[in-house]
């Protein structure tokens, strides 16, 4: 008789606490008290406060079109969270590759044609000047290893060019920029 009580008050408690299902007044109002803290996050990926903003309304969007696939009443935060990374991993991602120009001429006419910078000021001009005098006045143990690093050579290629060890290359542009903040200090921010 004991036993039968005991299960008998066992199932009682067990259908007491089973999950009710999360209605839908229920499962936007979470999302709503989320609101200022999806913003914070969303900040924090984007830095942009309109993007941020966008990135809400795109996490809200989904996180309501997929309602079917949250487990009622499980980490509704988390579910949400990981939504609106995975959103905005997905536009970066897009947003590359939209920029990515892929050229399939024959002779790469696109990628190798000059692109106009626009309008360039008398001043950043004459900046461009002095800045190229201040290299050109480096002695070459220093100048050729900085500029062939400017022209995009890896530190292992300037040092198989020039037949030197990498460190003393690695040196040598440190210090070339070194000397360059000092000849261009009028020129720091």
């Amino acid at each position: 008789m004991f036993i039968f009580i005991y299960y008998l008050d066992l199932y009682r408690f067990v259908s007491a606490i089973k999950p009710r299902t999360m209605t839908q007044y229920d499962f936007n109002n979470s999302l709503i008290e989320m609101k200022t803290n999806l913003q914070r996050f969303a900040m924090s990926l984007t830095s942009d406060r309109d993007s941020a903003l966008d990135l809400v309304q795109d996490t809200y969007l989904k996180a309501i079109t997929y309602k079917d696939k949250f487990v009622d009443y499980t980490n509704l935060k988390a579910w949400v969270f990981t939504i609106m990374k995975n959103t905005f991993i997905n536009n970066y991602r897009r947003n590359v590759k939209e920029n990515t120009i892929i050229d399939v001429t024959q002779d790469l006419f696109y990628i190798n044609q000059p692109h106009d910078k626009g309008f360039i000021s008398p001043e950043s001009k004459y900046a461009e000047g002095e800045i190229g005098l201040a290299i050109n006045s480096l002695s070459d143990e220093f100048r050729i290893p900085f500029m062939m690093h400017i022209e995009g050579y890896k530190y292992k290629e300037i040092a198989d060019e020039l037949g030197l060890k990498i460190g003393t290359v690695k040196s040598r542009i440190f210090f070339t920029r070194q000397k360059l903040m000092l000849m261009l200090k009028d020129y720091s921010r």
